[in-house]
């Protein structure tokens, strides 16, 4: 039987052991054989559902499914038509580097399912029969009692029946930074995955201590198997510039084989020209009009976007992505790692008679002791710890009853062990309390681990000459278990309620809050037990720690607002840790949080109107961040998502621009996004955007640059049939001038710098079409001027000078091909004037570009197989004389046209402010050309 026919899963959290083994019918010395290959025929193999994968020639055949593919088969068959064997050959070339280029990166794209499964344990220790055996992981079944120890990676879902000390990473899959504490007792039925405390799920880690499970749930079931099956389902998205290229194209192409085919009946009929010279005029026009090389140029600026990015720590799987991240309006993010800097710091202890600020952040031992009045303002620095004896006692208390530390690794500190203690072992060096010494000085002579039910740790010492006992924990739990607290050499009776108080007050700046006592006069005989601890503590005071929030962030997050895009948090950690991390970065809705379990009450509907206003969304699941994601679609946006768990693989999938962590981020992640970030760095994103940005500016300007000399050629090639007229340019040479001018001046735009206003406008509409009305303008209003200098040319040459039709056809190429370098400084800036030293001469890329394309013209036109092979002939000075000076008057034209234009519309500005951006972070305003 299927899973998907099996009936829905019981709440195994909320049963408990009795009442698990009774529904699965299993018994704590395992199942026998027989029952096993019973119930292996029932739920199948512990294995996730095998994807099909497409043959590797269905992939390379769907790269020609393309209308711009399509469109270079088109000139390479209207070339053959003509006999250019060659012409035909490089045409076929660049569109199988396009095609080898696209089933590359799809190949890579496919590992996603594969990295998840290898996830799976492949084997695992089971008691069956009363007897422990190994078995492949594949062959558990629900009801197999499993046996875990530190070290093993989790075979399957398992409800645990006895738990002994132990914590499981459990980031991969509920995105929590540090392991968790496990327990068996039933917990209610409405608790949060990252929150079931008696469950272990398959692919997580047990990071200490012993345990042994029931299996509750395998393969698909599993929740690694949901996941998967949400990977499986989730539908990839066309980024918006493959949208647009395809309608662009479709359009293009429609457009062109129209225009040929009229044009041709229109000779055949008005002119009565033989049908064989109109058939060659059509195909020379399709061919003049064809930009051959704008894929081909498409694709190498992408790829140059991928190597600026790499550079900068984002390094894109998927080509198209570069462009889809200029186009980002929402950043879902998520906090430990990219936001934060995963490195536990204390920020904050209350003692019974004040309270500190402690400066620095991160594991470096550098900062300060600040006292702060009855205000909460600071007071003054903390110069020796003897003049505050109760916190140096405090300090010391922390660095005894810990097990963690720290190292000094490449010039960096690294801590070893728990996050939470090495934060305690780094306040203390900031106070010049050495662990090692402290450690050496005060020996311990026994301990009490923590364990999720205790919920705190104990340690037993020598402190000058007295045994000490020093108990670390929840707040709440040792304030259960103490009486007094400590006031110098004294002890004063405890107020549960101010100190209550204090722990909310501390737990609503986003801090984690640890709780320190000691008990003096424990015996060294014996074991130490939970007697001991649990009465006559004495509360030393709070600690409060943070995972701080990584200082280039918050100039990154300031630079999304100004480019209207909004960063939001999405987290499996607790909402006030969450909303005090967003406040510190300046996240702009940081009124409330969202938690996962209130989103799972949502609509659709509900959730997209709560989206535009909510900017942190807490303890979220993979489903709850791939709803946000959709729902973010829905409205229009273009999401970046960012993830480093199998957790995350949905919604990376899902997103216009899944973002993996390199550091912290797991294999199925990183195969799931578009992009993976070499240093986990929010920061790194929001370059990458200011990148992406560039690129799509950068092919815009390529496009347009590229279309009037295409139409330039077209028109010249039309009027002349339509006026019944010789040719100005044969098709041969309309393929030379379009592979001259795409390989040597339109790949120059490519390496052009972003324009300084790049971060300050606002994302652009992904539905906008690639050339909008000021655009085509453009290209029509240099496609006219192109088509006046190559008829004006041709004209003047033939018709007046009474030249041979080589001669004036050579006069045509030439100013066709001077003119369209002169548009390439034009095109620098679409807008903005280029008449300036920087303009003109700002690119050393550009007259590299206009130095090759000269050299390529002197060589086409006097190179006598050349001359022979293209019909041309050679020019006199007083010819180039004549072109140089038509281009440059077609430069000073456009010019002309760019100044009209500039007063007639007033240009975005991005002059916006912060605040007004934050109002409206979900509208776009598109510059006006």
């Amino acid at each position: 039987m299927p899973a998907s026919n099996e009936p829905p899963r019981p709440p195994w959290h909320a049963l408990s052991v009795e009442e698990t083994l009774s529904r699965l019918t299993s018994h704590p010395r395992g199942l026998d054989d027989a029952e096993i290959q019973h119930r292996l025929g029932i739920h199948g193999r512990n294995r996730l559902q095998q994807e099909r994968i497409r043959p590797w020639w269905k992939r390379l055949l769907v790269q020609f499914n393309n209308v711009l593919m399509l469109i270079l088969l088109l000139a390479a068959l209207a070339s053959l038509g003509m006999g250019h064997v060659l012409d035909t050959l490089a045409i076929l070339g660049v569109v199988v580097i396009i095609a080898l280029v696209g089933f590359i990166q799809e190949g890579k794209a496919e590992k996603a399912l594969d990295s998840i499964r290898r996830m799976l344990s492949p084997r695992a220790d089971v008691l069956r029969g009363g007897q422990r055996r190994q078995v492949d992981a594949e062959v558990l079944v629900p009801g197999d009692i499993v046996l875990l120890e530190s070290g093993d990676r989790v075979p399957a879902d398992l409800r645990l029946l006895d738990a002994k000390r132990v914590r499981a990473d459990e980031a991969a899959l509920t995105g929590e930074s540090v392991p968790v504490d496990k327990q068996t007792m039933p917990i209610a039925d409405d608790t949060e995955l990252a929150e079931r405390s008696n469950m272990a799920y398959a692919g997580t880690i047990i990071a200490e201590g012993n345990a042994t499970g029931v299996v509750v749930e395998t393969g698909a079931r599993s929740e690694i198997g949901r996941i998967s099956e949400l990977l499986r389902d989730v539908e990839k998205l066309k980024t918006p510039l493959l949208r647009q290229l395809d309608r662009a194209g479709r359009t293009l192409a429609i457009v062109i084989v129209l225009t040929a085919l009229l044009t041709g009946v229109f000779g055949i009929l008005v002119h009565d020209q033989p049908l064989s010279d109109m058939f060659m005029a059509s195909i020379g026009l399709a061919v003049a009009a064809i930009p051959e090389g704008l894929p081909a140029i498409v694709t190498i600026g992408l790829a140059l976007g991928v190597q600026t990015m790499a550079r900068r720590n984002a390094i894109i799987r998927r080509l198209p992505a570069v462009e889809t991240l200029g186009s980002i309006s929402t950043i879902f993010s998520d906090k430990t790692g990219t936001l934060t800097r995963n490195e536990m710091t204390v920020q904050a202890i209350w003692l019974p008679d004040g309270q500190f600020r402690v400066t620095g952040i991160g594991y470096a031992p550098e900062g300060d002791f600040v006292a702060l009045n009855d205000d909460g303002n600071d007071a003054s620095t903390i110069e020796s710890l003897d003049d505050q004896p109760d916190l140096g006692h405090l300090l010391r208390a922390g660095v005894l009853c810990n097990d963690a530390e720290s190292a000094e690794e490449g010039g960096r500190w690294h801590i070893h062990g728990d996050p939470t203690e090495g934060a305690l072992v780094v306040a203390a060096a900031k106070a010049g309390l050495s662990f090692r010494t402290l450690r050496y000085d005060h020996a311990r002579h026994d301990a009490i681990p923590f364990e999720s039910e205790r919920r705190y740790m104990a340690t037993l010492h020598d402190l000058h000459g007295t045994a000490c006992l020093f108990v670390k924990g929840a707040p709440d739990r040792l304030l259960e278990m103490c009486h007094r607290v400590r006031v110098g050499n004294q002890t004063q009776p405890l107020d549960t309620q101010e100190w209550h108080a204090r722990i909310r007050a501390l737990s609503s700046r986003g801090l984690r809050v640890l709780a320190l006592a000691e008990k003096a006069g424990e015996p060294h005989a014996g074991d130490l037990t939970d007697e001991h601890a649990e009465e006559g503590l004495v509360l030393l005071g709070l600690v409060g720690l943070l995972d701080p929030p990584r200082e280039d962030v918050i100039d990154a997050v300031e630079r999304c607002l100004t480019a209207g895009i909004r960063p939001v948090m999405v987290t499996g950690d607790h909402a006030e840790t969450a909303l005090a991390i967003a406040r510190q970065l300046g996240f702009a809705h940081t009124d409330r949080a969202v938690t996962g379990r209130e989103i799972e009450a949502m609509s659709d509907a509900d959730l997209a109107a709560c989206i535009s206003e909510i900017d942190v969304f807490a303890r979220a699941a993979p489903e709850h961040k791939l709803r946000l994601v959709k729902a973010m679609q829905a409205q229009g946006g273009i999401c970046a998502m960012t993830g480093d768990g199998v957790n995350d693989g949905p919604a990376l999938k899902r997103a216009d621009v899944g973002v993996a962590m390199g550091v912290q981020g797991t294999e199925a992640a990183k195969n799931a996004a578009e992009m993976v970030l070499a240093d986990d760095n929010f920061a790194s994103i929001v370059s990458a955007i200011e990148e992406g940005r560039k690129v799509y500016d950068n092919i815009r300007k390529t496009i347009t640059f590229l279309l009037p000399t295409n139409g330039g050629q077209g028109l010249s090639i039309l009027l002349a049939v339509l006026a019944g007229g010789s040719l100005p340019v044969t098709p041969l040479q309309a393929l030379w001038v379009n592979m001259v001018v795409a390989i040597t001046l339109g790949l120059a735009l490519a390496f052009e710098p972003g324009e300084p206003d790049l971060m300050k406008r606002h994302p652009r509409n992904p539905d906008a079409p690639l050339l909008d009305g000021f655009l085509l303008w453009r290209v029509v209003f240099v496609s006219v001027l192109l088509l006046a200098g190559v008829f004006g040319m041709f004209t003047w040459l033939h018709d007046f000078q009474g030249n041979s039709q080589a001669l004036a056809r050579s006069g045509a190429v030439n100013i066709l091909v001077m003119g369209s370098a002169a548009y390439l400084i034009n095109s620098r800036y679409l807008v903005y004037s280029a008449l300036s030293k920087q303009g003109v001469f700002g690119s050393r890329s550009v007259w590299l570009a206009i130095t090759l394309v000269v050299l390529l013209q002197l060589g086409w036109t006097y190179l006598p197989f050349m001359q022979r092979l293209f019909g041309s002939e050679a020019l006199s000075l007083i010819h180039w004389l004549v072109i140089v000076s038509a281009s440059i008057v077609l430069f000073l034209i456009v010019e002309l046209e760019k100044g009209v234009w500039r007063h007639s519309h007033r240009p975005f500005s991005g002059e916006q402010s912060s605040a007004r951006i934050r109002e409206s972070s979900l509208k776009r305003q598109e510059p006006p050309w």
